[in-house]
């Protein structure tokens, strides 16, 4: 589902090493972090009609995120910030409801960090106190849009996982060239994204560097440094 080019785990990795930046910026800051093991199951909406296409039921992604939750509680920790490498509506509406149940049920400060942008394409309210709102990654200077598996998410791969993306075939993939009205169609999901990404990438991998790649994951590391040292002095006050 992220092409012939990408591993499955792309949108594990990519979050990752998102957070190992972070971390490094926050401990210039004098703010000290851990970063608990990935979230791998989730919810795939939009992508199930790929192979490997792994997902859960989402009352069963908020039960296991609200276990996980107490157990950092017991650990001593007060603040926890969640951090989405999947775009599926569905998940991310699943993420925040997980937020909610274990803040209820823990009392900690659980928040889902993301930018307005994802909010807003999921009907969410920006004042929302369980979400961390970020400023927007810098973009990718791409003619056509480039969604998933494409020039964006492939670069960043070529940077943070090299040697899990196969050159061979990504150098050979052409451009989708597709506009806001297939996206729209692609959203749909099984059949329709099947049908307009056979190949399970929406964009232009061959366009992408791991240049770029680095360039995208350094900003948006600052991006997530930025949102959760707000978040902590506003609960500090």
């Amino acid at each position: 589902q992220h092409g012939p080019h990408l591993p499955t785990g792309t949108d594990v990795y990519v979050p990752t090493l998102q957070l190992c930046q972070a971390r490094i910026l926050l401990a210039e800051r004098g703010v000290k972090a851990l970063i608990v093991p990935p979230f791998y199951w989730g919810i795939n909406d939009v992508s199930s009609g790929f192979p490997a296409s792994y997902q859960v039921r989402p009352s069963s992604m908020v039960e296991l995120m609200a276990d996980v939750f107490g157990s950092i509680k017991q650990d001593g920790f007060k603040h926890v910030f969640c951090v989405s490498g999947h775009g599926d509506a569905l998940h991310n509406r699943t993420i925040l409801q997980g937020v909610k149940t274990g803040s209820e049920r823990t009392g900690l400060d659980i928040s889902f960090v993301t930018d307005a942008a994802l909010a807003t394409r999921l009907g969410l309210d920006l004042s929302d106190p369980y979400l961390a709102i970020h400023a927007p990654a810098p973009p990718f200077p791409a003619k056509f849009l480039d969604v998933h598996a494409g020039q964006w998410e492939t670069s960043i791969m070529m940077h943070a996982c090299p040697g899990l993306v196969r050159e061979d075939l990504r150098s050979t993939l052409k451009s989708t060239d597709y506009g806001p009205n297939d996206l729209a169609e692609w959203r749909k999901g099984r059949e329709h994204a099947r049908g307009k990404t056979p190949l399970g990438y929406f964009g232009d991998p061959a366009a992408a560097s791991a240049e770029e790649g680095e360039r995208w994951v350094a900003g948006s590391a600052q991006c997530l440094a930025d949102a959760i040292e707000r978040r902590l002095k506003d609960r500090r006050r």
